[in-house]
């Protein structure tokens, strides 16, 4: 109760002493009251009712005693439940943190819920009882296919990242570089990359020209004759050549390819460099299927509907192509035959190409899966397999000179002899139009011209967006310059956005979490001894790397920045010519890893990513500082089932990778091996086929209303790590909350910290997602929808089930 409806305690007592005063007993003598009864004066009436008011307590002396007894137990007890409501009111208050980053967080939760949650089933529709909310609030642009929270924290970090690049250059910055001449040209190098891109008017003054500056190399590296001539792909004259290698069958095929790899374009075959996965400090190049042929997977192949939609829409970006390029201007002519000739016949065998390829692609799944992809072969080897392509001459190009593969991961070798065969059947102008337009799919958003609007109207139909949608500018251009000059735009972002207390605190919370998954695997008794043994031993040699890279290159030294960025050549006037400056950069330092011991010191990702990863050949876990923010990640004085709910999940996630289907073949140094037992094998593929089925019931719906259900194959490694990683979290939280409990939110106090934590995770996954994109995703993408990723992951969680006294407390699936 509150002191504005109590009465003030003098009240009381003045309300009642006139009570207790009259009916008090006083000592005196019988005589005296006899005396003034028989008397006539007022004294005498006076001790007459006296002596008759003594007269009558005497006989009702039991009564008067048990009224005052009862008097005084409804005041004591009164006062007593005043007390103990006081108690418990201030107890509940100070549970309660209310400081200005709890009422923040707690408000941002409580927006995110459902306004009917109290009528929802947690244990059913948990998804729906925290982000029903979310997805009344946040609309999808129309240039958005879908978004979630992970969404709104990189659009967030984009904000900071405009603020740096649209403001001059930090003269009042507190940092100790401010003054360095180094900072202050990588600072220009990155405000002249992003005016580039922010030029709109040079870029469409520009128009198409740059684009088929480049379609004019393509068509001099690979020349086809005229129509109806009987053109062979592979007339070209063979060539030997001493570069550091003995070069055989040196051809147009292999020039081309080696220059479109030169500019990230990936057609026919695609070729990186990384760790051995066997042999973790060698790095090796890498041949693989394209994993997107030209729709954005194969499965798209088989929509007859879509694929003329297709044609049709390549038929018209090379014809107005060929229109901008005029008659008389030597661009494209061999092409410009092809099209006036035969357009439709030409986009057809294109198509057609296309769809031969995209069939002999292996599946998604298979492309992921170590077992499948890792094909160690020599050079003749690999050769063999598709003699057309001279992969000697394209390594010694790409590669230093010094260079000599031992061997090469072929991903399918299977698909190799099927492209070889479907290479023996393609004449040469259709390659040639092939590899122009896999040029102009790979550059079209880095060109301002008409003639590509039917190709941005297809993607976004692809998408399930508005057909002339586009993203704000500006969104665009911080993407292109954190994609060419990642390392300079995180060193402003962790400067602005990412403190050494968030560092240490991120570092303690993986820790902590490492620690869980100990005590897990020792806790494994399907998993042999010797098994569980290098499990632990594997957890304690995984790296953590938190925030930011501090080497290769330190993003805290301008110096080692400018260094580093020093062949990126940029101009604030060019946007087309810096894209492949960034990109023939970018090609040039992986490939020089060639002959080199693995830089583990590098980073996958730039800090002001927003994602994490785990690297089975480095046995390493990668945090940028992006996804260290709220609403995943929380400053420590705040209560900390928040950031052990979310943060903690993904590091439990990415923790799990290390012994899911993918890292379980990697053993406690990061090779590719096989260090599990047949029984220990033979229980986890029990287990996981658990998750397979259970993921396969979700569906989503096409743009026509059919469902098509979730790949649990696909899809089986983050489904058993976002199981494993809030499972351990869970774990690490509840050890610090026994130590030193926590403080409940103010708005919340009727959910308890243990749902709290539960809470926390899904808000992290609160989204929504047009039909198409869902589809597309659910083809390529080996993460189930946010949707399932908090139905599927609650339903695998003891804990989450005790915390909302579910009926059924067992897990459906259980592993880690």
């Amino acid at each position: 109760m509150s002191s504005a409806n109590r009465q003030p305690a003098s009240g009381r007592h003045s309300e009642q002493a006139p009570l207790l005063a009259d009916d008090a007993p006083n000592e005196y003598d019988d005589s005296d009251v006899g005396d003034v009864v028989e008397g006539d004066s007022k004294q005498g009436r006076v001790r007459s009712w006296l002596t008759k008011a003594w007269h009558w307590l005497l006989k009702n002396l039991m009564a008067v005693a048990i009224i005052l007894l009862l008097l005084g137990g409804i005041i004591a007890l009164s006062v007593y439940f005043a007390a103990v409501n006081n108690a418990k009111t201030s107890t509940k208050t100070a549970g309660i943190c209310l400081s200005p980053a709890c009422v923040l967080a707690a408000s941002e939760i409580l927006e995110n819920m459902s306004p009917r949650y109290h009528d929802i089933d947690p244990c059913t529709d948990f998804d729906k009882f925290v982000c029903e909310g979310w997805a009344e609030k946040h609309d999808l642009r129309a240039d958005q296919g879908g978004s979630f929270t992970g969404t709104i924290m990189a659009e967030n970090s984009q904000q900071i990242l405009r603020h740096v690049l649209e403001s001059p250059y930090p003269v009042n910055d507190q940092n100790i570089e401010v003054h360095s001449v180094a900072k202050q040209e990588i600072f220009k190098k990155l405000h002249d990359a992003y005016e580039a891109c922010m030029s709109e008017d040079i870029i469409r003054k520009a128009g198409s020209a740059p684009l088929l500056s480049v379609l004019r190399k393509i068509e001099e590296l690979f020349p086809a004759a005229r129509p109806h001539e009987g053109s062979n792909a592979f007339s070209a004259s063979l060539d030997s050549v001493q570069k550091g290698l003995l070069l055989k069958h040196e051809n147009n095929l292999s020039k081309t390819m080696a220059y479109l790899t030169s500019i990230g374009v990936g057609a026919l075959v695609t070729f990186h460099v990384a760790a051995d996965d066997k042999d973790p400090d060698v790095v090796v190049p890498f041949v693989n299927a394209p994993r997107q042929p030209g729709l954005p997977s194969k499965e798209y192949y088989k929509d007859p509907i879509l694929v003329v939609k297709y044609a049709k829409t390549i038929g018209q970006v090379l014809e107005a192509l060929l229109e901008k390029a005029g008659p008389h201007s030597g661009l494209l002519e061999s092409m410009r035959s092809h099209i006036e000739i035969k357009s439709a016949e030409l986009v057809e065998d294109l198509v057609v190409l296309e769809s031969k390829l995209a069939k002999a692609t292996p599946a998604t799944e298979e492309a992921e899966d170590v077992t499948k992809y890792y094909n160690p072969l020599d050079l003749d080897e690999t050769t063999a397999l598709i003699p057309q392509l001279s992969i000697q001459y394209l390594i010694s190009t790409l590669a230093p000179s010094e260079f000599k593969p031992d061997k090469l991961i072929v991903g399918s070798p299977s698909y190799l002899k099927t492209v070889s065969k479907v290479l023996d059947d393609t004449s040469a102008e259709t390659l040639q139009a092939y590899f122009v337009w896999k040029t102009v799919q790979t550059y079209a958003d880095r060109i301002e011209d008409d003639a590509l609007k039917p190709l941005m109207r297809f993607n976004n139909e692809l998408q399930g967006k508005d057909s002339d949608a586009s993203e704000e500018r500006w969104r665009t251009c911080i993407k292109v310059v954190d994609n060419g000059l990642g390392w300079i735009l995180s060193k402003f972002f962790i400067e602005k956005a990412f403190s050494a207390e968030a560092k240490e605190f991120g570092d303690r919370i993986v820790s902590d979490i490492k620690d869980q998954f100990i005590k897990k695997l020792r806790a494994a008794e399907w998993m042999s001894k010797d098994v569980r043994n290098l499990g632990i031993e594997k957890v304690h040699n995984i790296v953590q790397k938190i925030g930011y890279p501090t080497k290769s290159p330190d993003i805290r030294d301008s110096s080692a920045l400018q260094e580093y960025y020093e062949p990126v050549l940029i101009s604030n006037a060019t946007f087309f010519e810096n894209a492949l400056s960034m990109t023939h950069f970018e090609t040039k330092r992986q490939w020089s890893a060639l002959g080199k011991p693995t830089d583990r010191g590098e980073w996958g990702m730039t800090a002001d990513t927003v994602n994490a990863y785990y690297n089975p050949a480095g046995n390493e876990i990668v945090f940028p500082a992006g996804i260290m923010q709220a609403p995943v990640f929380y400053d420590p004085s705040i209560p900390q089932y928040l950031s052990y709910g979310a943060f903690g999940s993904v590091s439990g996630h990415e923790l799990s990778h290390a012994f899911d289907s993918t890292g379980r073949h990697y053993d406690e140094t990061g090779n590719f091996t096989g260090w599990w037992d047949d029984s220990t094998v033979q229980s986890f593929e029990d287990k996981a086929q658990c998750f397979i089925d259970q993921y396969h019931e979700f569906t989503v719906p096409d743009p026509s209303g059919r469902r098509l259900h979730v790949n649990g194959r696909l899809t089986l490694g983050e489904n058993i790590a976002d199981a494993g990683g809030l499972n351990a979290a869970f774990a690490a939280w509840k050890e610090l909350d026994d130590d030193k409990p926590e403080k409940l939110l103010p708005g919340l106090q009727d959910f308890s910290k243990e749902q709290m934590f539960f809470m926390s995770y899904s808000n992290w996954w609160c989204g929504k997602i047009r039909p198409e994109t869902a589809v597309n995703l659910v083809y390529r993408d080996p993460h189930s929808p946010t949707w399932a990723r908090i139905l599927g992951t609650m339903a695998n969680s003891r804990d989450f089930k005790k915390a909302f006294s579910c009926q059924s407390k067992e897990p459906t699936c259980e592993l880690w």
